[in-house]
């Protein structure tokens, strides 16, 4: 599948959602920009700068269990 990225005019906005969403969603999908997806795209494109330049910090898996099982005892009433 393609991703294609579109600027539309306000005018025609309207029109070209009603067409997009005639398709099924085995043959499109359609992405909002909203506020929360351009903000994880940011948060997951710095770090990913920071994994490609050699700086990320990293845990072990051990590390991870026991931060999990410590969330999941925090939530668990």
């Amino acid at each position: 599948m393609q991703t294609i990225r579109l600027r539309v005019n306000d005018q025609i906005y309207k029109n070209l959602m009603w067409f997009l969403k005639r398709f099924n969603k085995e043959e499109i999908q359609i992405i909002e920009e909203n506020e929360d997806f351009l903000s994880i795209q940011d948060y997951l494109r710095k770090e990913l700068e920071l994994v490609e330049k050699d700086t990320a910090e990293f845990i072990s898996l051990e590390e991870l269990d026991r931060d999990l099982e410590s969330s999941i005892r925090k939530y668990d009433n």
